[in-house]
């Protein structure tokens, strides 16, 4: 830009990064004497920012504003607000005599705006996925940015090329945080037949910034540490099966699947559980399904157990296409006597009663029911053997006993051979005594 006789050569627009030094250019061609130099920023007002007169004063309004090593004219800020956006003017008063010697210097002021943007590059890049068999769904964020970040997708070959993913299903979401900028980038990629194992990069493109992510997709079969070597058959499909002791202290190792309970694996009677299944580092993500006895399985992460009045073992199955695992999760009840429980207790607190003091209503009950139980079946043993034997234990004295006829009375199936036999005899011997002797 020409003014006058000084060439003034400046940016229409300059780019800083916050944090880092910003530079506004005004400089002069040809450089000739500096009478005055000042620089402004533009607002509701003209703040100043700089004045420099090369006789007495160099004075830097703003504190971390000063000339630039580039020359003497130029404007250095560090380091970079956000707040330091805006529109600048620089003014530049020299002297010029028109080349004439002799005459006077007469001073000329020359003015030239420019604007300052002030970037910032993201505060927080991450990126997720979630997975159903070899469908990937892939989010990458870029949080506290301005402008907004823009984002590429990227896969590393097994050789280690890395290539942008061409064709992709996509969505982009742009939100406003104050000055700055959140972009979210989601992508759906599906992989190939052979891809065990994939590196999937979110490149975040900044001015003067780039920043890389990735995610390592690797296929992780779900997994139970020191597993048992046995099977079960559950939907008529073999299972592998463990039990839920076999992972203890197992946390942080990537694969196995972990049980939690809320509140715990022992509870007190009539408390409600919730199980809940997890399988850190296993892609694809695991399906779970639970089950109890030969019950219809629920799927799903989480097991709701309402109101558990006995010790009870679920069941668990883990599976992604790579493999499956079962495990067994009992959960126990810390009373045994269920019948202690007081329902009425407060805050939550077991309330046992002292049996020590005595016995409940309950209780004496049961000892009265029993005792007259007893009294009848000793009572019906003495009545039944007493009929069987003919003894009438209840007589006040003795008879004599009296001999049966065998034609007079059928023969019962109940009555045993002994029976028969003493009858016999006896019969056999009255007809004796009557026969006369020849």
């Amino acid at each position: 830009t020409l003014i006058g006789t000084v060439d003034l050569k400046y940016d229409d627009v300059s780019y800083a990064t916050v944090h880092q030094s910003a530079f506004l250019r005004c400089g002069m061609m040809p450089v000739q004497p500096i009478k005055e130099l000042w620089w402004f920023k533009i607002g509701a007002s003209e703040e100043r920012v700089y004045y420099y007169d090369p006789t007495s004063v160099d004075a830097a309004l703003m504190k971390r504003a000063k000339r630039s090593s580039r020359d003497n004219t130029s404007l250095e800020i560090h380091p970079t607000h956000l707040s330091d956006e805006g529109e600048y003017k620089c003014r530049i008063v020299v002297w010029d005599n028109t080349g004439n010697s002799t005459e006077p210097s007469v001073p000329i002021s020359k003015e030239a705006r420019m604007m300052l943007k002030v970037n910032v590059p993201p505060e927080k890049v991450e990126i997720t996925h979630l997975t159903s068999g070899r469908n990937l769904s892939l989010r990458c964020k870029s949080e506290g940015a301005k402008p907004p970040a823009d984002i590429l997708w990227t896969k590393t070959s097994p050789d280690g090329v890395e290539t942008e993913i061409p064709d992709l299903s996509k969505t982009r979401e742009i939100e406003p945080a104050g000055e700055l900028y959140d972009t979210a980038e989601q992508i759906f990629y599906q992989l190939e037949e052979n891809e065990m194992i994939a590196k999937i990069s979110c490149v975040v493109r900044h001015h003067n910034t780039n920043t890389t992510i990735y995610k390592n997709i690797t296929f992780v079969s779900p997994a139970i540490q020191n597993a048992l070597k046995v099977t079960i058959q559950r939907f008529a499909e073999p299972v592998l099966y463990s039990s839920i002791e076999n992972q203890d202290g197992q946390d942080s190792k990537a694969g196995l699947v972990k049980i939690s309970a809320d509140p715990g694996f022992k509870v007190p009677y009539n408390t409600s559980v919730t199980l809940k299944a997890s399988a850190p580092g296993v892609f694809p993500e695991p399906r779970y399904l639970w089950w109890v006895g030969d019950q219809t399985g629920i799927a799903g992460r989480e097991l709701r157990i309402d109101n558990l009045e006995e010790d009870r073992s679920y069941y668990v199955l883990a599976e992604n296409p790579l493999g499956r695992v079962v495990l067994e999760v009992p959960v126990h009840i810390t009373i045994s006597d269920y019948s202690q429980w007081n329902d009425s207790s407060r805050d939550g607190d077991v309330n046992v009663s002292d049996t020590t003091e005595g016995l409940d209503t309950g209780a004496i009950i049961g000892i009265v029911i029993g005792a007259l139980i007893a009294v009848f079946f000793i009572g019906f043993a003495v009545w039944y053997w007493t009929i069987r034997d003919g003894t009438q234990v209840f007589s006040p004295k003795k008879e004599k006993p009296h001999t049966i006829d065998e034609e007079t009375i059928p023969f019962r199936s109940t009555d045993k051979p002994l029976l028969r036999t003493i009858s016999t005899q006896t019969l056999e011997g009255r007809r004796s005594r009557r026969e006369p002797s020849i």
